[in-house]
């Protein structure tokens, strides 16, 4: 088991060189989250976006079995679903032991409040949202996930408004490597798959753009790559071993040999 010192200097050297320089602030809170919870910035635990900490799914699961939790009961909220319109509602209970009498979150999700990378996933989504915030109660995480917040884009738009956007951008910026939001956002998106599934990112690159179709990555333009990220995102949570099949594929045969 790594110490909270050895942790707290694991944190501080992946937060300079993710981040660089971060406000006194937010170091502060990076201090008592890893003294406290002992939560990793290297395995994807905690993310910095826009200058505020936020803990992830995989962070607060890992919290909890640390912990020993005792378990997690999830259930749907039937008045508050609509399979229509992907409308989804859960409740979520966490026993910290067995004599523990639960800690209750629930959460939402819809196309009007979940990232466009996540579409027709609304119900996972809702699931987790749920768990976090009963997670986050039950171990007094006082700050938010990342899974809870609209994630990384924003309100679900058009095809022509898209399209719109994406011509206004120049050429260099439509793969979401410039400064505009939505590239930035996908970019951090594709960081957090990376961190959170301890992926290598040389090859997820190289994978980026065999799915693109392209020379390189900068060619792509902004729905493709971020069409590549949805896809991702989705086989790593579905099955992370069969993607690092995929991944390996792409090593050089001098990498390759043992």
């Amino acid at each position: 088991m790594v110490d909270k010192s050895q942790m707290l200097n694991l944190n501080k050297r992946w937060c300079r060189r993710l981040w660089k320089d971060i406000s006194p602030l937010a170091s502060h809170i990076l201090s008592e989250l890893t003294k406290i919870h002992l939560l990793s910035i290297a395995a994807g635990e905690l993310l910095l976006l826009e200058g505020r900490w936020y803990v992830t799914h995989s962070g607060l699961l890992a919290l909890a079995r640390r912990n020993r939790c005792a378990g997690i009961h999830v259930q749907p909220v039937a008045t508050l679903c609509d399979p229509q319109s992907q409308r989804w509602a859960f409740k979520a209970t966490v026993y910290k032991s067995r004599s523990c009498r639960g800690f209750v979150g629930y959460g939402d999700a819809d196309p009007s409040n979940v990232s466009a990378l996540v579409h027709g996933a609304e119900i996972r989504v809702a699931e987790t949202r749920a768990v976090n915030r009963a997670l986050r109660k039950a171990y007094g995480i006082g700050i938010c996930s990342v899974e809870e917040i609209g994630s990384f884009a924003g309100p679900a738009q058009t095809k022509r408004e898209t399209n719109s956007e994406t011509r206004k951008l120049p050429p260099h910026s439509a793969n979401g490597n410039s400064n505009n939001g939505n590239g930035t956002r996908v970019r951090d998106r594709l960081c957090q798959i990376i961190r959170q599934h301890q992926l290598d990112p040389v090859l997820v690159k190289a994978y980026a753009v065999d799915f693109c179709g392209t020379n390189t990555l900068r060619e792509a333009n902004r729905e493709q790559v971020e069409n590549f990220v949805a896809h991702l995102a989705d086989w790593a949570e579905k099955d992370r071993n069969s993607l690092l099949c995929q991944l390996n594929s792409y090593l050089r045969p001098q990498e390759g040999a043992a």
